[in-house]
């Protein structure tokens, strides 16, 4: 699992934007990733820096300019309900059946290193509280 200061240093040193980012890579298939689910909107795939014993990464497969989740404008609001829909049916898929955690992380100082709109799906062990 990757340290908590590795993250923090990984998006401190991020600028946010909305060029391309590793996860079109992953979309366009041009990286190599373990899929897990994938339908015409979004695509979900095993985390490499896994945080739990599950950690999915759940993306919409068009950005239109969802880089953060504080970005989000109206027109967003049918992928934004879809990726927490999705969420559910890979945490059934899983087996994660006593729970889960779905994180959204939002800009430099919560962690954010990839400015591409996305859903962390945790679970397989106890989490803790507060999760900061």
């Amino acid at each position: 699992m990757a340290t908590s200061s590795n993250e923090k240093a990984a998006a401190l040193t991020t600028t946010p934007s909305d060029s391309p980012t590793i996860f079109n890579k992953i979309i366009n298939k041009e990286i190599p990733s373990k899929i897990v689910y994938e339908d015409e909107k979004v695509l979900a795939f095993r985390d490499i820096s896994p945080q739990a014993p599950t950690h999915i990464i759940i993306i919409p497969k068009v950005k239109d300019g969802l880089t953060r989740l504080s970005m989000a404008e109206e027109r967003h609001v049918e992928i934004l309900g879809h990726l927490l829909y999705v969420a559910k049916l890979v945490a059934k898929q899983e087996n994660l059946d006593d729970g889960f955690r779905v994180v959204i992380n939002d800009g430099p100082l919560r962690c954010q290193s990839v400015y591409h709109l996305h859903v962390h799906l945790l679970g397989g062990r106890q989490m803790n509280w507060p999760p900061g």
